[in-house]
């Protein structure tokens, strides 16, 4: 066994639990590790032994009446923004009144009825209208290489 996995079990073994028969024999060959439980359990101890101070006799008095001032105290506007329910809704509130009042996104339409060209729309439109012209590139396959070089070399 090795300290390193001996060490994550040294506390349930320093506050009481029986040690496991690889871990005690460990702790018998390894005088490190046995030095960390008992300065373990001699920490342990310490703390079973300490007692929490006393309030003084008037803590309740002088709280209360702290309470009070604080309770009196005016507030600002602000003060919403300390409670999550409050601001989460205010931020949800916010989001769908940004996307309620945004300008809506509609194509650009001209007065004839058809689309801007340069839009998307518009483009497919004049494509449309072309199709004709653009059938006719299967022409280009028809041409030879040589009477393709012979007319880019005459333009």
């Amino acid at each position: 066994m090795k300290c390193i996995d001996v060490g994550e079990q040294l506390m349930d073994v320093a506050s009481g639990q029986q040690a496991a028969p690889e871990l005690a024999e460990h702790l018998r060959a390894c005088s490190a590790c046995a030095e960390h439980l008992e300065s373990l359990r001699s920490t342990m101890a310490l703390l079973d032994e300490w007692q929490p101070p006393e309030p003084s006799p008037y803590f309740d008095t002088r709280l209360s009446a702290r309470l009070r001032e604080e309770a009196a105290r005016p507030r600002s506007w602000l003060v919403w923004l300390r409670k999550p329910a409050l601001a989460a809704a205010m931020a949800v509130l916010l989001v769908i009144g940004g996307l309620l009042f945004r300008p809506a996104v509609t194509p650009q339409v001209v007065s004839q009825g058809q689309f801007q060209p340069g839009t998307a729309v518009g483009d497919l439109q004049e494509l449309d209208k072309n199709h004709e012209l653009l059938a006719n590139f299967d022409l280009l396959d028809d041409i030879s290489p040589d009477e393709a070089q012979a007319q880019s070399a005459n333009p």
